[in-house]
């Protein structure tokens, strides 16, 4: 009989299952839960309702192989991610100290996986099982894929196919590529001859085997020595992330060739339903209950995943280059079946945090033109303005939350995930816009200007401040009008490429006549796999190849995060120096313009201290 409806994680699950084999084993950097949120949880759900026997080792001691075995030898392969974060984000923060926590981990402690997850995994797998295929994916995979610059040893690393040394990596969300891996070696094949399914990379030693119309990008060599090509290298991988248009693209590596076939398309609506249609737990496993749970759930728990893939292509985010810029959605029918499921947990409160994605109000292709010729090799969608061709609607999406408010059980169904509100400011119908205010928001939305100087957005890929400015007054004008006291929080980053103590000034200015004084920024973190990581590398914009700004020094930095809290007195040094230092001493004074005071000189601290205590005594 089995005691839970978890996949097996020892070999007693195995026993009460039946079963001597695993087909696959499946060694995850996160904590095992299953929810849909996690990519473990997925892959291996997926694997089991195509008839696959699989077994999870979730963040295994890597100082020794015991853990690695202790579930046997796989009949198949070995599957191998870090977990929902790239390792070494999640080890450290932008200034490359340690981070004391973990959401992904028992009791949100920080210390259940090492750095570099993936390559460490693959050589303990290696150790144990010699011959074993090891198939790596997940995002630290995904993201790594070709030669790529890593800020924690600050040079250009090889892809981490090489570095890992297993036979294959997925990029991407990997539903269908690992079925499709799963039945070629079901069938036989060795995994050296699986070099065919889209959305995979693979190494190859000879030439003469690759496609006649693949893109050879600079080698790791020239990338790795050279600037100007991993920019060019950069633009290529990007402008090849299609699922239609896109090359096999190939990067020498050595005598080796690292060989990525074009994205796996994307799946369709009834696709995507039945992956989420799967039996999660919807929870983390309960061994690790008496450990403090993990933490990452709070967030998923009460949410529901409704869309993937964007087409905003932020340059700092990585999402093109992971899910893509092809929107995927559910159908209502399946989202309206999980909140009523909802509804009726034990601990559902009554209120569903989020229907969203990376982006909540995308819910469809950007176009005709993308759905049968792809996304446009040299044209955003939505930077610097909206494409004409853009389909501008929340009707479907209005729809859907319509019918999620009116289920039995929910009192209000929020929007936490992001708004991309320069889509929704040009959408003609206010209709969801005011729906958002009444119905959507927790008393404050969130949404992520980044910034304002037109430098800087430029960098980025984001709308200009007057289409900020545009939503931000359209928002407050609507909640005056339905009588709800409700907040923008606008997400702001720092040092971002392109960002010198000029355009920080200007943003500090902004806020100061906005009045908003931000409790936190975001400094910004050059991750694997995006155009502003390569910026901040190369200096080099890999779109244009202008020159780009890049603030290195961590001093500047503190500078430039300290001007947009230039109201908190442990700031005042630092603001400053840096409005000094850029001439703006226009800034520091008494008036209604200046971001600080002047510095108190020591006699007129005296003079003030022997004031106050005279005037104390006399109201005494």
């Amino acid at each position: 009989m089995i005691t839970n409806d978890f996949l097996p994680i020892s070999k007693e699950d195995m026993e009460q299952r039946g079963w001597e084999q695993l087909d696959f084993l499946y060694i995850s950097g996160d904590a095992y839960v299953d929810h849909p949120s996690f990519g473990h949880a997925i892959i291996t759900r997926v694997l089991e309702s195509h008839g696959y026997k699989v077994g999870i080792v979730a963040q295994p001691d890597w100082r020794s192989i015991d853990d690695f075995v202790k579930l046997g030898r796989p009949r198949l392969g070995v599957l191998i991610s870090s977990g929902n974060l790239d390792s070494m984000v999640n080890h450290y923060t932008a200034s490359k100290k340690p981070r004391s926590d973990d959401a992904y981990s028992p009791g949100g402690k920080a210390g259940y996986r090492p750095d570099r997850a993936v390559i460490v995994y693959c050589n303990r797998i290696r150790e144990a099982f010699k011959d074993v295929p090891v198939i790596i994916g997940g995002i630290e995979a995904s993201l790594r894929r070709f030669a790529h610059y890593d800020y924690w040893d600050n040079k250009v690393r090889r892809s981490i196919l090489v570095d890992s040394r297993a036979d294959l990596l997925i990029y991407g969300m990997g539903e269908k590529q690992i079925v499709e891996i799963a039945n070629a070696l079901n069938g036989g094949k060795h995994v050296s001859e699986i070099t065919g399914v889209a959305g995979t990379v693979y190494l190859t030693k000879g030439d003469e085997n690759l496609d006649e119309k693949a893109t050879v990008i600079p080698s790791y060599k020239q990338v790795s020595e050279n600037k100007n090509s991993y920019a060019e290298a950069c633009r290529i991988q990007y402008e090849e992330q299609d699922p239609i248009r896109g090359k096999i693209t190939v990067q020498p590596h050595a005598d080796k060739y690292l060989v990525q076939n074009p994205p796996m398309m994307p799946l369709s609506r009834s696709e995507l339903d039945a992956v989420y249609s799967l039996p999660y737990q919807k929870t983390y496993h309960p061994i690790y209950e008496e450990m403090g749970g993990i933490p990452a759930i709070k967030e998923v728990q009460f949410s529901i995943t409704s869309s993937r893939g964007c087409y905003g292509a932020c340059t700092f985010c990585a999402l093109t280059f992971h899910q893509g810029r092809t929107v995927q959605s559910r159908s209502k029918a399946s989202i309206v079946n999980e909140a009523r499921n909802m509804a009726w947990h034990p601990e559902f409160k009554g209120y569903i945090h989020d229907v969203g994605g990376p982006t909540a109000n995308f819910r469809n292709e950007a176009c005709e033109k993308q759905i049968k010729h792809g996304a446009c090799k040299s044209r955003q969608c939505l930077y610097p303005s909206p494409c004409k061709k853009l389909n501008i609607s929340h009707d479907e999406y209005l729809e859907l939350l319509k019918e999620l408010r009116n289920i039995e059980g929910i009192k209000k169904v929020f929007i936490r995930s992001g708004i991309r509100y320069d889509y929704l400011v040009n959408d003609r119908n206010d209709e969801f816009f005011w729906e958002l205010c009444e119905h959507h928001v927790s008393g404050q939305l969130k949404v992520a200007p980044e910034h304002v100087s037109p430098e800087v957005l430029k960098r980025m890929g984001k709308p200009s401040k007057q289409v900020y400015q545009k939503f931000s007054d359209k928002f407050y004008q609507i909640n005056k009008k339905i009588g709800k006291e409700q907040y923008l929080v606008p997400y702001l980053m720092s040092s971002h490429p392109g960002s010198g103590l000029k355009e920080a000034i200007e943003l500090a200015e902004y806020l100061r006549d906005i009045k908003y004084y931000p409790e936190q920024v975001q400094d910004f973190y050059p991750t694997p796999g995006t155009l502003a990581t390569c910026m901040f590398y190369t200096g080099l914009d890999p779109r244009t190849m202008e020159k780009v700004y890049v603030p290195r020094s961590p001093k500047e930095k503190a500078m430039q995060r300290a001007l947009l809290q230039y109201r908190n007195p442990l700031n005042y040094e630092l603001v400053f120096e840096a409005l000094m230092k850029a001439g703006r001493m226009d800034l520091i004074g008494y008036g209604p313009k200046c971001l600080i005071r002047p510095r108190r000189s020591k006699e007129n601290s005296v003079h003030k201290g022997k004031k106050e205590k005279r005037l104390t005594r006399k109201r005494r």
